[in-house]
């Protein structure tokens, strides 16, 4: 196959450039014809990076660190955006698709902290760092004395902050850590059943226009099936439960033989209140969304309308 170039769409954060590097070096290792100068990585500032001073939940959430790299690739700025899966919202502008998802990484939460080996010795009262109400609702849960403040940023940048004595601890995923060269960073690897993790994390996505086939075929070869079923079975949980930065979501899938196996729960902001579910699916595309679909809405059923109504309220009251 001939082309002259193709232009990788990325956040310029170290990890987002550590993913897209990624691609080219297989898209490279694919493909005889394509060299280095073939391949471009467009750097492309997301709303989600602009905005440091408050929460996502109170700018719209998600699709933020998207929303540029979409509108690039719908213009043809670019030919593909590679992404951390656990940032796409579920629904995808029309014409877009994620076609490709490589080989996952460590799928787990990497507890962090100068002053404590592990979660659960932290200190009385100490202060922990995170953005992510799945994080702050599973540690709380654990944890109820903890103090929580807001961290934001990239990895470099939280890391900073705890350095400077902003908080006692934070979180990170495992698999960012592992992709930037970063491992002993970690202090403590924190176990799926006693802080599962985001759905969709630890797996990098390819998205390109629908209709684009050429960029399709040149990607077929980075694509790994097992990924995209667990990714699938996850983000149907998502979108089922109307998943986002303002829902505590806890998911993860694993396909073994001919079964994929989903794991969900949806907590409330202080982890007192758990609904949980479990379930079991053969292996294809179709089977694993429906699975996902089906266990968002058993646990949207018992959690009740009014669960969600307080969850707004108390989101509203502490960010808005």
């Amino acid at each position: 196959m001939s082309i002259k170039s193709i232009r990788i769409g990325t956040r310029g954060s170290p990890l987002a450039l550590a993913q897209a590097s990624d691609v080219k070096a297989r898209l490279i290792s694919a493909h005889d014809d394509l060299s280095d100068q073939d391949i471009e990585i467009v750097v492309i500032k997301t709303s989600g990076d602009r905005i440091l001073d408050r929460h996502l939940m109170t700018a719209g959430g998600k699709g933020l660190f998207t929303k540029e790299i979409e509108e690039a690739l719908i213009d043809g700025d670019i030919d593909c955006a590679v992404h951390s899966s656990k940032d796409m919202p579920t629904t995808l502008p029309q014409g877009l698709i994620l076609s490709t998802f490589l080989p996952r990484e460590d799928i787990r939460d990497a507890f962090i902290s100068p002053v404590s080996e592990r979660l659960m010795d932290l200190p009385e009262n100490a202060i922990l760092g995170t953005a992510s109400l799945r994080r702050r609702a599973l540690a709380l849960r654990m944890r109820p004395d903890l103090q929580v403040v807001t961290f934001r940023g990239n990895v470099q940048t939280r890391l900073k902050k705890l350095a400077a004595g902003e908080a006692n601890a934070t979180f990170l995923a495992v698999a960012g850590l592992n992709r930037l060269g970063m491992p002993e960073t970690i202090t403590e690897y924190l176990p799926l059943d006693m802080f599962p993790p985001a759905p969709a994390q630890g797996a990098v996505t390819i998205e390109i226009r629908e209709d684009d086939e050429n960029t399709r075929s040149l990607l077929t070869p980075l694509h790994c099936s097992k990924t995209a079923l667990e990714v699938t079975a996850e983000r149907s949980l998502l979108k089922a439960l109307d998943g986002s930065c303002r829902t505590p979501i806890a998911g993860y899938a694993k396909l073994s033989d001919d079964k994929i196996d989903l794991y969900a729960c949806l907590l409330s902001m202080d982890g007192k209140e758990i609904f949980e579910e479990k379930g079991s699916a053969s292996a294809d595309l179709e089977n694993a969304a429906q699975l996902g679909n089906e266990l968002g809405e058993s646990i949207r059923n018992s959690a009740g309308e009014a669960f969600f109504q307080t969850l707004k309220e108390q989101i509203a009251a502490e960010f808005e």
